[in-house]
């Protein structure tokens, strides 16, 4: 396979190797929208120029701000010309509220900003101030200086800036369940030795079909589908919008698909809509019938050409990975962080353990703390965190390896489990602390429950915050009551008496990006949640009642 020794190297070989092959696929208004190699190059090099034309300080820092779930083409070309005139990316999550998107570019001392696609930037305009803003007005958003205008009045930049592995590449600031976000610093070394490394390890051939979808601001879709798309000459597809994102991937049918536990718990939902449960166990039973169902099911979700198929961003309960086994589809799961540019565990088709985030990749090293804290080592750790380096020096052990935060054990053939998250543990009023994510993917095999989290601090037992599937809404409020009542009173017996579970109460909101109650990665926000909730905590746990609807 070709080696290449930065981004902008491989984008430039396959821009100059195959010209005319599809590269990026957009639908805009139902309608196939290609942009092949020169096409995609000539406009970002067009940007290029512009960019340079603002005569900002050299390797400034360019902020990006657009959506990649519609429309996205430009989020990458936008990327490609902030490389190609020598300075830094600042990718930021498109769901962000404005004093967010404001507290970013005034930490990063953003000097431009280039703006995609966006739901709602009215509300987020506000945030830029004294920059010169690149609007894109097929979106419907024209500034004063708008991706059009500027493709049209400025030449293609023929000499790009030669990449150097120390060069900065990018700042992503993460997307947090608490507090601010942090400004992780990679290099041009860092995204190249971590696409390699991955590229690698699952044996892709060259050029083959992606679909993106999660933010592009996160790690695993930049470094996976944007770079590791570059590295492989990649043509990447993008859906038009949420509502047409099922037929979309149907109609792309990738070579690779990553997805978070939340989409492939709506899979399930979806798939059981149309087939329920008890119907399709007697279906798979029939040899002939149940492969023939298995087939249109993997064509269907777009995985019928997939070879390798991942979950990630958070933990993925063991009994969702199985059921998509009796379908034949094997979800690999994997753990990676943005400090380590993902680069730390995974399965791989011939080394999977279900329940496990795999072994060590090659070129991770790892180890367990006292305390059970994974720690890693890698060639592509994160140069620090932009203006910290208090927290910075915290987060690295005397070693140098980087201090996750996660709590992790491996078995005897070196698979890792993660047990829980330091900072996601709770401490009740007995004193005693509960790790809450694994009781929490127990639960989430009830079919009624969509979203679940689990709380407790200042009382005497946890309970369960629970936000009901669409099955779930179907029931009775006596039905539902009924069936969590069984469910709690089946799982108590396998926790510790500090752990057993007091009472659910049911939510009469879901967990949203847009609430402020989730990660643009489909994360709960437990911080967030809890500062909602918990002045109600002692209230609901003194009520006679086992479940409580809000």
């Amino acid at each position: 396979m070709q080696q290449f020794n930065s981004p902008l190297s491989a984008f430039e070989y396959w821009e100059h190797t195959t010209p005319n092959k599809e590269y990026l696929r957009q639908y805009i208004n139902g309608e196939l929208k290609i942009y092949t190699f020169k096409k995609a190059g000539d406009e970002a090099r067009r940007i290029a120029t512009a960019i340079n034309g603002f005569n900002l300080p050299p390797k400034s820092n360019v902020a990006l701000l657009s959506s990649n779930c519609a429309n996205c083409a430009h989020w990458v070309m936008a990327d490609l010309a902030i490389m190609m005139s020598g300075h830094t990316s600042i990718p930021i999550y498109p769901t962000l509220q404005a004093e967010t998107i404001e507290f970013i570019l005034e930490h990063s001392e953003a000097k431009a900003i280039i703006v995609g696609k966006l739901l709602d930037f009215e509300s987020q305009k506000s945030a830029i101030k004294n920059m010169p803003i690149i609007s894109v007005e097929m979106y419907g958003i024209k500034d004063e200086y708008t991706w059009e205008n500027l493709v049209l009045k400025n030449e293609p930049l023929q000499s790009t800036t030669k990449q150097d592995v120390d060069h900065l590449l990018t700042i992503i600031y993460t997307s947090g369940t608490t507090g601010n976000p942090k400004g992780v610093m990679h290099t041009v070394g860092s995204f190249t030795n971590a696409s390699n490394a991955f590229l690698k390890a699952i044996e892709l051939k060259n050029q083959p079909r992606f679909f993106s979808y999660l933010p592009l601001s996160h790690i695993a879709e930049r470094i996976g589908l944007e770079i590791g798309g570059m590295f492989r000459g990649a043509s990447m597809t993008f859906s038009e919008s949420l509502e047409t994102f099922a037929s979309s991937l149907e109609a792309t049918q990738p070579d690779l698909f990553f997805a978070v536990p939340r989409i492939w718990e709506k899979f399930k939902e979806k798939i059981l809509l149309g087939l329920p449960q008890k119907k399709l166990n007697k279906i798979l039973r029939l040899p002939i019938i149940g492969g023939l169902v298995k087939k249109k099911i993997k064509k269907k979700l777009g995985l019928s050409k997939a070879t390798h198929i991942y979950s990630g961003a958070a933990p993925i309960a063991v009994s969702l990975l199985e059921w998509y086994k009796k379908l034949g589809i094997t979800i690999l799961q994997g753990y990676g962080m943005t400090e380590d540019c993902i680069l730390s565990h995974s399965n791989l088709p011939d080394t999977n353990r279900i329940g496990t985030v795999g072994k060590p990749m090659k070129g991770a090293q790892t180890k367990l703390s006292p305390e059970g804290e994974i720690c890693i080592l890698n060639d592509c750790l994160m140069k620090g965190y932009y203006k910290e380096p208090e927290q910075t020096a915290a987060i690295f052990d005397e070693e140098g390896y980087l201090k996750t935060g996660d709590i992790g054990e491996y078995d005897h053939d070196g698979y890792l489990t993660i047990t829980g998250r330091a900072k996601d543990q709770f401490k009740t009023d007995k004193g005693k602390y509960i790790f809450p994510v694994p009781i929490e993917l127990e639960l989430s095999k009830n079919p009624n429950i969509d979203q679940v989290c689990i709380v407790g601090m200042g009382i005497p037992q946890p309970i369960l915050l629970v936000v009901t599937s669409e099955e779930g809404k179907k029931k009775s409020k006596d039905e539902l009551s009924e069936n969590l009542i069984n469910m709690i009173q089946n799982i108590n017996p396998t926790l510790e008496k500090h752990e057993k579970i007091e009472k659910a109460v049911i939510m009469t909101e879901e967990w949203t990006v847009a609430n402020g109650l989730m990660t643009p990665t489909l994360k709960i926000k437990r911080s967030q949640v809890e500062k909602i909730h918990r002045p109600m905590y002692k209230s609901w746990f003194d009520l006679e009642h086992k479940v409580i609807f809000e």
